[in-house]
């Protein structure tokens, strides 16, 4: 599918002209056959979703468990079908017991705290890493967010090493899901857990964790992170940034892994 569409658009004082408009899509997910849920995504790197989002929210906890995964278009939508293993489809049955006739996104459905705040492991302390990297990686990530440019209507995340290199460039019209995308694409190939993730959105509560259920200890966000991100991110040991603009940027929590000039 279409990650965007051209449309006729009319401007004040000017004649109509053709303007991008990104795609959102029913993607839905199904797991050995039974559907679990639905989320409006951008149609681009769905594999990289499926892993992702599979991974993030704990419905298997490594790639292994994931044999397979098949995208299947329709007039309504995608569906994405994985084929995951025995023991990780008997705890995603179990959870979903707990929501049957419950709608919503995000976390609406959870019916108790337990299940909003996943008991994950602290995040390993990890090695030092230089402000000046993120800057870079923040300044090298406009240029490849390519259907930013031409829509304006999608977030994107990515991974930058220690040198400031941008990878696994990811977006999507929903933040969650272009870091499911990246985490995913991440996954897919097996990386440590070093280095860092940017988004290009405000970091909150789910971001935190789903960087932390895969152990990457650095977050750093273009916007504001929520007070219960800092909070998450205080307890898992996650390296939380926001307003990384420029040269510049706020540090929330657990700054010794920065070093560097953090004007």
């Amino acid at each position: 599918m279409k990650t965007q569409l051209q449309l006729s658009v009319t401007r004040p004082g000017r004649a109509p002209d053709m303007d991008a408009v990104a795609e959102e899509i029913p993607v839905a997910f199904e797991f050995n056959g039974i559907s679990h849920t639905v989320m409006l995504a951008t149609p681009h790197d769905l594999k990289d979703f499926a892993l992702g989002f599979s991974l993030t929210e704990g419905i298997v906890e490594r790639r292994s468990e994931i044999f397979d995964i098949e995208i299947e278009e329709a007039a309504e939508g995608i569906t994405l079908r994985l084929e995951i293993a025995g023991g990780s489809f008997a705890r995603l049955k179990e959870h979903r017991r707990s929501l049957a006739g419950r709608t919503g996104c995000g976390l609406c459905g959870a019916e108790s705290l337990r299940q909003v705040i996943r008991d994950l492991p602290r995040v390993s302390p990890g090695g030092n890493f230089q402000f000046a990297a993120l800057y870079e990686g923040m300044r090298l990530l406009p240029a490849l967010q390519t259907l930013q440019q031409t829509t304006g209507a999608v977030h994107a995340a990515c991974h930058v090493d220690a040198a400031g290199q941008i990878s696994h460039v990811r977006e999507d019209v929903g933040r969650h899901n272009a870091l499911d995308k990246t985490l995913g694409a991440l996954a897919g190939i097996d990386a440590n857990n070093e280095g860092a993730l940017l988004i290009t959105s405000r970091a909150s509560f789910e971001m935190v964790q789903k960087c932390a259920s895969l152990g990457y200890g650095i977050l750093a966000a273009v916007s504001a992170p929520t007070a219960a991100a800092v909070r998450l991110a205080d307890k898992l040991n996650v390296t939380l940034v926001g307003f990384l603009r420029g040269s510049s940027c706020a540090i929330y929590t657990h700054a010794q892994r920065l070093q560097g000039s953090a004007l």
